[in-house]
């Protein structure tokens, strides 16, 4: 397939791309960054420095072409949420840098003789705001936090793509990988001894290993079976304490020092919403489909994750 890739060139993308690659598949990919995969050179790979939140970066050549010609597109574009204080502004950009290029995105393709045939459009967990007792499926009411209203204006964005074009949403949870995300954070605090869970470590986690993940954006790609939201999370979440004392004993090292609510919320304001919190997320309609994770238990993912030379 020729894929158009946006929001596409950080932590999840630094596997995905080679991995569609190596499926066979051809790619742009869009990023603000100049040179996103310098290790990956052909003809099969075109990187374009643009930034898919601006109007006018859909009026590039090479975006026009790329789209014009695309199969199918991934959108994962969104500033990152748990990283920064949740200032005005901020809150701002974390809306903005996924609700206008879904918008831009989804006109681009309605514009479009022969739209792609599929779009796989990212969302997350929080659509179902946090609670410690509550257990979410697909068909769960959506929340009413910030994180939820987010995850509602952005999937209905990108429900406006053209009636030709088959949607498939993905909700994502926590992804494990040791380069990047939470537990990328959680890696050397823990190597060095002062690792521990964070907050009362009640909250749940609904988590999946990033290969599962770019799996299940190849299979989302690939099958037509598959359509409408999912929740991009393992078969088996868990909570805050036990990942901590699990990831303890996968680095042999002690989990018994907690990180304080408060020092937390410091850091990140409302932000430490998104670690203190959590949902109890089951992906429901993947098992429905028998969507083979290779990874549906937390130790062996941890294990994976953390080995030398994992992906």
């Amino acid at each position: 397939m020729r894929l158009l890739l946006l929001g596409c060139s950080g932590f999840v993308g630094r596997e995905l791309v080679p991995f569609l690659l190596q499926l066979g598949h051809d790619l742009t990919v869009v990023s603000r960054r100049a040179q996103p995969f310098p290790a990956l050179t052909g003809e099969r790979l075109v990187c374009l420095r643009l930034d898919p939140a601006q109007a006018a970066s859909w009026q590039h050549d090479g975006l026009t072409q790329a789209l014009a010609t695309a199969d199918g597109v991934v959108n994962l574009a969104g500033e990152p949420i748990a990283e920064k204080r949740w200032t005005a502004s901020h809150r701002q950009l974390l809306l903005a840098s996924r609700v206008a290029t879904t918008s831009h995105l989804v006109a681009a393709m309605a514009a479009q003789a022969k739209p792609p045939a599929v779009l796989v459009n990212a969302s997350a967990i929080g659509y179902y705001g946090t609670s410690v007792e509550a257990r979410f499926v697909e068909s769960s009411p959506a929340g009413a936090d910030l994180l939820a209203r987010i995850c509602q204006d952005w999937e209905a964005a990108a429900a406006q793509r053209p009636a030709a074009t088959r949607l498939v949403i993905l909700r994502i949870g926590i992804v494990l990988g040791a380069d990047g995300g939470a537990l990328g954070k959680m890696l050397p605090v823990f190597r060095l001894g002062f690792g521990g869970p964070v907050g009362h470590g009640r909250q749940w986690m609904s988590w999946i290993h990033r290969h599962d993940l770019c799996r299940l954006i190849a299979t989302a790609l690939e099958d037509g079976a598959f359509s409408g939201p999912y929740n991009a999370v393992a078969p088996e979440p868990t909570t805050m304490a036990a990942f901590a004392a699990s990831l303890g004993r996968c680095l042999g090292r002690p989990s018994l020092l907690p990180v304080p609510a408060p020092v937390l919320q410091l850091l990140l304001g409302d932000g430490a919403q998104v670690v203190l919190d959590g949902q109890q997320v089951l992906p429901e309609r993947l098992q429905a489909q028998a969507f083979p994770f290779q990874y549906p238990e937390l130790s062996a993912a941890l294990a994976a994750a953390t080995s030398p030379g994992s992906r």
